[in-house]
């Protein structure tokens, strides 16, 4: 019997990193002090998030367009690159074996984050189109940041979605699912196998 083609879609945040990446991008790009203050004035707004009491994309949109609203988006963009090579020891070790190996396979990669797709592309630049990255995408109006989302927080069910509309005919491949939060539940029950806080040790092999 032909096996079937596999599709391995990650997590972003703290599955392939080891912290948020919205909070070190913002520390990154506007730096410590400006971050600090930021989530001071934010704390409300973020323990009504956590609380469930306010929506988690609404919440994040502000918080991502009082660092970012009106900057240009080449700035912006070049801002994104130089993260991704200054900070690449974000990356858990073995979470980028396994994608390597589950490249050299022939397998398919997805990545399916709530993260801000300009600066998670390019820590899997050298995977060429190789990777998908699927990732909340910003809003762009005569070349700068609005502060406002183009698409759906890529969160919760929304991650389901981005897989169907990356790769359709789920009944065609096996999907092996890699997450560590809630929002990364029903893309977990989704696959057919799935992992849960991985990439903590080097020993566990998952391809």
């Amino acid at each position: 019997m032909e096996m079937k083609k596999k599709v391995y879609a990650f997590d972003f945040d703290g599955t392939l990193t080891t912290k948020d990446t919205l909070l070190e991008f913002i520390r990154f790009a506007c730096g410590g002090k400006r971050l600090f203050w930021g989530l001071v004035l934010f704390s409300p707004l973020l323990v009504l998030m956590k609380l469930k009491l306010y929506p988690n994309w609404k919440a994040k949109q502000q918080f991502f367009s009082y660092f970012f609203k009106g900057m240009e988006i080449d700035h912006f963009d070049a801002l994104c690159r130089r993260f991704a090579t200054e900070c690449a020891d974000l990356m858990r070790p073995n979470g980028k074996a396994v994608i390597k190996k589950a490249l050299a396979e022939g397998a398919s990669v997805i990545i399916v984050s709530a993260s801000i797709d300009n600066w998670v592309r390019p820590f899997f630049a050298d995977y060429g189109d190789k990777v998908v990255v699927a990732c909340t995408r910003i809003d762009v109006r005569h070349d700068h940041v609005t502060g406002k989302f183009l698409t759906k927080n890529c969160y919760g069910r929304e991650k389901v979605k981005r897989i169907d509309r990356a790769f359709p005919h789920r009944s065609t491949y096996e999907l092996i699912a890699f997450g560590d939060s809630m929002g990364d539940k029903q893309m977990m029950d989704y696959a057919d196998k799935s992992y849960y806080k991985p990439f903590r040790t080097v020993s566990v092999s998952y391809v």
